[in-house]
């Protein structure tokens, strides 16, 4: 993929009103794209990227910017691409117009590897999370890291876990379809509240002990899950299906 220089666009007329109407006083996102302005160069990314191929479907400042305000607001991936379609002042932060669809959810994962294989995280991510410290947007509390490291493994174990909490979800949709009186009889109901609705629908806990405890709540039910379809003679054919085999690898 390629990267094409061009300036930091100018935030749409249209966007800057509405921003305006909605936060006289401005907020935390408003902010941060002035400050973004300020630190902005070209020359960040010209090595993140080949000198030819496809241009890059979202500018990688655009990226970036919405890794820190991922991070801050402690969205997945899907949630996050959620949040650029449908909040005013996300749109505002990254010059785009009140219309605009946002992107796909996947170009983020895409966008830190790329980060991680080019070293490119040090360089960019530590200059924006500096300037975010310095005007307490992100707070260190203890031993607590705001280096880009930490940033982009903290969003890494979100992305991990969404990615197991979707599984379970496809998994148990497909079951449902395929021997419902099965999974009626077996499934416990507080699953219905943890796997019913999709990942970018439910908030993730912020605090890493709550994720972990959870990650282990996820993963101990998904092993049971697959106990019980292998311990039943009669459900042992569901484990043929797509989402359930998913479900075993991951």
């Amino acid at each position: 993929m390629t990267w094409r220089l061009h300036p930091l666009p100018p935030v749409p007329e249209s966007t800057a009103a509405m921003v305006q109407a909605a936060f006289p006083k401005g907020n935390l996102y408003v902010d941060l794209r002035h400050e973004f302005g300020s630190i902005y160069q070209d020359d960040l990314f010209a090595d993140l990227y080949s000198d030819r191929g496809h241009p890059v479907e979202v500018a990688p400042w655009r990226l970036a910017l919405v890794t820190v305000m991922q991070y801050i607001e402690g969205l997945t991936d899907r949630q996050t691409a959620d949040a650029v379609r449908r909040c005013m002042d996300w749109k505002y932060a990254l010059s785009l117009e009140l219309t605009d669809a946002g992107f796909d959810f996947t170009l983020l994962h895409d966008f830190r590897q790329r980060l991680l294989t080019h070293d490119g995280a040090q360089r960019l991510l530590d200059t924006l999370l500096d300037t975010c410290k310095k005007r307490s947007w992100i707070k260190t509390q203890g031993k607590q890291r705001t280096d880009s490291t930490y940033v982009v493994a903290a969003i890494r174990r979100l992305y991990y876990l969404e990615c197991v909490q979707e599984a379970m979800h496809y998994a148990l949709n497909q079951l449902s379809e395929a021997a419902p009186q099965w999974v009626q009889g077996w499934v416990p109901l507080e699953w219905y509240e943890r796997y019913g609705p999709r990942a970018e629908l439910f908030r993730l806990p912020k605090e890493t002990s709550k994720r972990n405890a959870l990650a282990l709540v996820i993963g101990a039910e998904g092993y049971a899950l697959l106990d019980a379809l292998c311990q039943d003679a009669s459900a042992q054919h569901l484990l043929e299906l797509p989402a359930v085999e998913i479900l075993r690898r991951i």
